[in-house]
Formats: structure tokens, sequence, C-alpha cells
């Protein structure tokens, strides 16, 4: 299987709809691949808080028309990265959308744990509760968004309801870049898992972007790491190696907790 990841920088002297273009522009250049994935909320940059009003849209708006017609152009799967939607009450979501070669909505996620710490994002959008997996072809994905790889319950989660890879599209400053690459080679040992980790390139919102994304087989091994800048990684890996693994050293057959509610002593 191979896979594009789309590490798009975010200027804030671009405008939202020049940046569509070009990644659509982006997204189209790979065909062949059979998944591309894009960073969480490139339109606009993951920390501009301030043009999250401004910049948002529904869920079949401008972003979903660009990205569906780039994949159905490159006859790819394609994780359009993250978008700020607004609900038909009025909530703002982070919101993931993937989509079928054909351009076809295929999956939503709405971003479950939102970062912030009483500000930003955590106040001004709305919590998602619902994980996602995906059947692609080749192998089932699981969704999540930056700020849920410090989650490992989500991911474990995400593994009972059958992921194989977990595919995460980030907005990951530079200052915890090494928390980055950590904690996503630790979300593929735990789960047995492949992970797919994009984050954005550039500064927006006065954050420096980390970069650097990343693959990682279900050993923790990393297949592949981008730089700093605006890159497209592309890599190839075997999907039924996450059965091999899973059946050589067997230690999520081994879980005592989270399985079932605890038997009372009393």
């Amino acid at each position: 299987m191979r896979a594009s990841l789309i590490q798009i920088a975010v200027d804030p002297d671009e405008s939202v709809s020049s940046r569509r273009e070009r990644a659509a522009s982006l997204v189209a250049a790979q065909r062949g691949a059979d998944l591309v994935v894009l960073p969480e909320l490139w339109p606009v940059g993951a920390f501009a808080y301030t043009e999250f009003e401004a910049e948002a849209e529904p869920l079949r708006g401008p972003t979903h028309e660009v990205m569906a017609k780039a994949a159905a152009d490159a006859g790819v799967w394609l994780h359009a990265g993250s978008f700020v939607e607004r609900a038909a009450d009025g909530t703002l979501y982070n919101t993931t959308l993937v989509l079928t070669p054909e351009g076809e909505q295929a999956a939503v996620y709405r971003k479950i744990h939102r970062f912030g710490f009483d500000k930003g994002e955590a106040v001004m959008m709305g919590a998602g509760d619902e994980l996602v997996t995906l059947a692609l072809p080749q192998t089932t994905i699981g969704l999540a968004t930056c700020y849920d790889l410090r989650f490992p319950e989500m991911f474990r989660g995400l593994v009972d309801a059958g992921a194989e890879t977990l595919v995460l599209a980030a907005g990951w400053p530079e200052r915890r870049r090494a928390h980055w690459t950590l904690l996503a080679r630790a979300r593929a040992v735990e789960n047995q898992a492949y992970v797919l980790a994009v984050g954005s390139a550039g500064t927006h919102g006065g954050v420096q972007q980390a970069g650097h994304s990343i693959v990682v087989d279900p050993w923790g091994e990393v297949l592949a790491e981008a730089g700093a800048d605006e890159e497209v990684l592309s890599v190839e890996f075997d999907p039924a190696k996450v059965a091999t693994v899973r059946d050589q050293f067997p230690a999520l057959k081994d879980r005592r907790l989270g399985l079932a509610p605890p038997v009372g002593l009393g």
C-alpha cells in the first residue's frame, strides 16, 4: 500500500481559497497512491483562533467541494485533513473528512479532544463523541486529530473497533516536537498498528509548526519521516504486517483492564 502525507505549509499571507486550490493540486499530483492525507485545519491554521469564526463552513462547503474533486481527479482515497465546520445549530467543530477515489464522502470525524486548556479551540469548538473507523480495500483505518494523540484510550478504542492503521492529522507545534515523535511511536507499539501522522509546516497564529510527518510500523520502527518544511512524504508499507505482528507477539490478547466492568468483592 502506498500513502502520501502532504505536509502543507500554512502561511497567513496566503488566502484560504488559494491554499485550497494549492492543496488540490498537491493531491492531484499523487495519482498512483492508495491513500493521501492532509494535516489538521490546513485551510486556516490550527492556531489561528481569531480566524475560526470567519472561515467556518458547512460540512459540504468549499473545502468538501474542492477536496472531492481532487480525490476524483487523482483516483485516491483522500483523508482531507480537517477544517472548521459550522454545524446547523451554529456550533463549530474541528472536522475531518475522508473521500473515496470517486470523490464521495466516506467518513466524517469530529475531533474529540480539544486543545487549549480553557481557551482557543477548547472553548470555541464543540467536542466530537464518536470513534470513527473506515475499511479501505487494503486496511481499516482509525481517525484521530492532533491532541487526540495524547489519549491512548482513544486509540485502543479504535483498535477494538477494527483499526489496523491509525491516521492522525495534526497542527503540532515545533516546541513540543519531541513529544510528537515519542507519542506516535508509542501508539504504534502499544496497539501493534501502523501510525500515519501528518503535521503542517510554516507558522500561523504566531506558532511555528513542527512538520516532521511520520510513518511508524507496528513494531514502532520509523519507516519515513519528513523535515520541517513543506513536503510530500510518500511511503509504501504492507498492511498484512499488522496481523503478523499481533500473531507473533499477541500482547493485545493479554489485556485485563478495560474489557469488562470490574467484579465487586463485597
